[in-house]
């Protein structure tokens, strides 16, 4: 049950402020260098890296993506016929929640030391 509220409101998310946040970002780039400036400054530094809300914003929807692209695959397997049974079910629901975090922390870790 956890799971699948999990995975409605991470699609939700994604499809809100993933689409707002995109829509801005195409906005700024057509409207002119000072907008894409304005857009920019709201995620990161002045020497380029991230700020506060561009860490809350990336980690926050990486972790989103993460968790509703496992999910996915979840339910991709359970649609092929199997991991019905009950014990089989649980554990790929916590992998689910353990498994989103996890993916998370080694790209960011990856961003991190790759940069």
């Amino acid at each position: 049950m956890t799971v699948s509220i999990v995975h409605r409101a991470c699609g939700i998310a994604m499809a809100t402020v993933g689409a707002a946040v995109f829509t801005w970002w195409l906005a700024a780039l057509a409207a002119g260098p000072e907008a894409y400036a304005v857009f920019l400054d709201v995620f990161t530094t002045s020497t380029g890296r991230l700020n506060i809300i561009g860490w809350l914003f990336g980690v926050g929807f990486s972790l989103v993506f993460f968790l509703h692209m496992s999910n996915g695959i979840r339910h991709l397997v359970m649609d092929t016929g199997a991991n019905y049974e009950l014990r089989g079910n649980k554990r790929t629901s916590l992998m689910v929640l353990i498994g989103g975090p996890v993916l998370t922390l080694l790209y960011w870790l990856y961003i991190v030391v790759a940069r």
